[in-house]
């Protein structure tokens, strides 16, 4: 079998919002999350500026990919996170923004956020106690302690537990946890 090396996540939180927020004119914009589709694959392509090559996640059998969109705008995905439901956690295999909401030219910020808000909101739903887990590029543990809560576990493992992940549920996902 193929060893493969793992690589770690490099999302920023530019910052926890109660939804997504336009940059320029700071309106809030409610959020749904959803199943990503092949037929949504043919549009997040490299070639369309996203960085990872989401229809090989489609094909990870222990994988699920989910998309966020704005509320009754289904078709503009703001970001795609692809997640592994563990006997104690989730996993957080992937999370991406769309090209539109990375760098100085953004559009929406709270995107990367709200994808690690609903890992932990499918962690509690499956029993996991809102136990979510992923390994961090080096330079950004300090930055997953400060924004997510989480804990550096060792290496660069990052882990969020209970309390984080309720607080970042609550921030996103309104009243669902009190």
């Amino acid at each position: 079998m193929k060893n493969k090396k793992l690589k770690g996540l490099d999302f920023v939180i530019d910052r926890l919002t109660n939804s997504i927020e336009n940059i320029i004119t700071g309106d809030s914009f409610q959020t749904e999350i959803s199943l990503f589709t092949i037929d949504d694959a043919k549009k997040c392509t490299k070639k369309n500026g996203w960085n990872f090559d989401w229809k090989l996640e489609l094909k990870e059998p222990a994988r699920d990919v989910f998309k966020l969109t704005i509320a009754n705008s289904s078709s503009v995905i703001q970001g795609l996170i692809s997640l592994e439901v563990k006997e104690d956690h989730v996993y957080i295999h992937l999370i991406e923004n769309a090209p539109f909401n990375k760098g100085k030219s953004k559009v929406y910020v709270g995107v990367a956020g709200n994808l690690v808000a609903y890992a932990c909101k499918l962690s509690f739903q499956r029993g996991n106690d809102g136990n979510v887990s992923f390994i961090a590029k080096s330079q950004l543990v300090k930055h997953y302690v400060d924004s997510l809560g989480a804990f550096h576990f060792g290496g660069r493992l990052m882990i969020i537990e209970k309390e984080s992940a309720l607080k970042l549920i609550n921030k996103y996902f309104k009243n669902l946890f009190l």
